[in-house]
């Protein structure tokens, strides 16, 4: 139990505060992070601000809670932050793939803002658990042996990177839309479906002009 309690606390701290990072960095992050909300319009109009600001606070929290300290009792507590903040980006973003609506994702600032799709939905799931499972095992007050932070703590790092860096693998291995994008979510661009090309122009022979019809040469 101590090897899953050090690996999701790892794991949730540097996902978290990867998040909370891209989008406290300065206020042009924080707007289009509040932007996005706007767009995924799961909230008031007048609620979307003090929401962004609160997320991203929360998100900062939860590393706080995380680090190694005395009692396992506030890790319990990260956790728990953790799980809410997840299963609500969860329902948000089931409720803009049911929509159908291509919002760019910025859990992770400008680096990472391609549409919602299926994969982010299936990220938040896994990670929603993972903070359950680190909860559970917490309030067993577990410790941290040395031999469980030398395997749990690379694991929790390389799952971070992993979560952080998953829209540029899903470029990588899912197939693309007509415009070059991947589209996981089974949205597409409006236009020419895949592999259809525009038909050449015809070019106007020669001293014929645009008024002239069939039979009265111009």
């Amino acid at each position: 139990m101590s090897y899953l309690f050090v690996f999701s606390r790892c794991l949730l701290a540097l996902v978290f505060l990867a998040s909370a990072a891209s989008k406290l960095r300065g206020r042009p992050a924080f707007r289009a992070f509040a932007d996005s909300l706007r767009t995924m319009n799961v909230l008031p109009a007048q609620l979307v601000v003090p929401v962004a600001g609160a997320v991203a606070a929360a998100e900062a929290t939860v590393p706080l809670l995380l680090v190694p300290l005395p009692g396992a009792a506030v890790a319990t507590v990260g956790f728990t932050v953790a799980a809410a903040l997840l299963a609500a980006f969860t329902v948000a973003i089931a409720v803009v793939l049911h929509r159908g609506v291509p919002v760019s994702c910025r859990c992770f600032g400008e680096a990472a803002a391609a549409p919602f799709g299926r994969h982010h939905l299936a990220r938040n799931v896994v990670l929603t658990v993972v903070a359950g499972l680190g909860a559970y095992a917490s309030l067993g007050d577990p410790g941290v042996p040395i031999r469980a932070a030398v395997l749990a703590v690379p694991l929790g790092a390389v799952g971070a990177l992993i979560v952080v860096r998953l829209d540029d693998l899903a470029a990588l291995f899912l197939p693309a839309t007509a415009s070059g994008r991947r589209g996981p979510s089974g949205w597409r661009p409006p236009g020419r479906p895949v592999g259809r090309l525009t038909p050449p122009l015809r070019r106007r022979p020669a001293g014929v002009s645009r008024t002239c019809r069939r039979g009265h040469p111009s």
